[in-house]
C-alpha cells in the first residue's frame, strides 16, 4: 500500500499523515468537527464508544432526572460513534480500493482464499448432513425389521399369550 496504517493503534509508530495524492490516513481530521491534536479516527471510535456506554450506564438513570434530556444526549453520543464509525470505515475502504488499484493480484489471492474456506465450510456441512442421514436410514430400517418380527407371531391374543407361554419354564415340584 502506498501508505502504511502506522499510528492506527497505540504502541505503534505513526506513518506519514497521508499518502502522495492527498488521502485521508488515520492520523488527519477527516471533514467534520474538529478533533483534538494526534487523535486518530480509532482512538476517536473508542472514545466515542466509551462515551455511550458512560451515558447509559450514569447515575443519571439512577437518580430520577429528566427522560427526555438523557435520551437525546444518548441519542447524541451514539450519532456521534455512529458518524465516526463510518468515517473509518470510509477510510478502510478507501485503502482498500488502493491495494484493489495497486495490487489486483492481492485481491485475487484474497478472494480465493474465501472461497477455499466458503467450500470447506460447505464440505463440512455436508459431511454432517450425510451423517444425520445414515443415522435416520439405520434407524429406519431398524424400524422395518421390528415390524417384520411381530407378522411372524400368530394372530390374535389368544396365540400370543400361548406362545408366551410356551417358552416359561415349567416350576419345579417340592418335596
Amino acid at each position: 500500500m502506498a501508505a502504511p496504517l502506522g499510528g492506527m493503534f497505540s504502541g505503534q509508530p505513526p506513518g506519514h499523515p497521508g499518502d502522495s495524492r492527498g488521502q485521508p490516513s488515520l492520523l488527519q481530521a477527516a471533514p467534520g468537527p474538529p478533533r483534538a491534536s494526534n487523535s486518530t479516527l480509532v482512538d476517536e471510535l473508542e472514545s466515542s464508544f466509551e462515551a455511550c456506554f458512560a451515558s447509559l450506564v450514569s447515575q443519571d438513570y439512577v437518580n430520577g432526572t429528566d427522560q427526555e434530556e438523557i435520551r437525546t444526549g444518548v441519542d447524541q453520543c451514539i450519532q456521534k460513534f455512529l458518524d465516526i464509525a463510518r468515517q473509518t470505515e470510509c477510510f478502510f475502504l478507501q485503502k482498500r480500493l488502493q491495494l484493489s488499484v495497486q495490487k489486483p493480484e492481492q485481491v485475487i489471492k484474497e478472494d480465493v482464499s474465501e472461497l477455499r474456506n466458503e467450500l470447506q465450510r460447505k464440505d463440512a456441512l455436508v459431511q454432517k448432513h450425510l451423517t444425520k442421514l445414515r443415522h435416520w436410514q439405520q434407524v429406519l430400517e431398524d424400524i422395518n425389521v421390528q415390524h417384520k418380527k411381530p407378522a411372524e407371531i400368530p394372530q390374535g391374543s389368544l396365540a400370543y399369550l400361548e406362545q408366551a407361554s410356551a417358552n416359561i419354564p415349567a416350576p419345579m415340584k417340592q418335596t
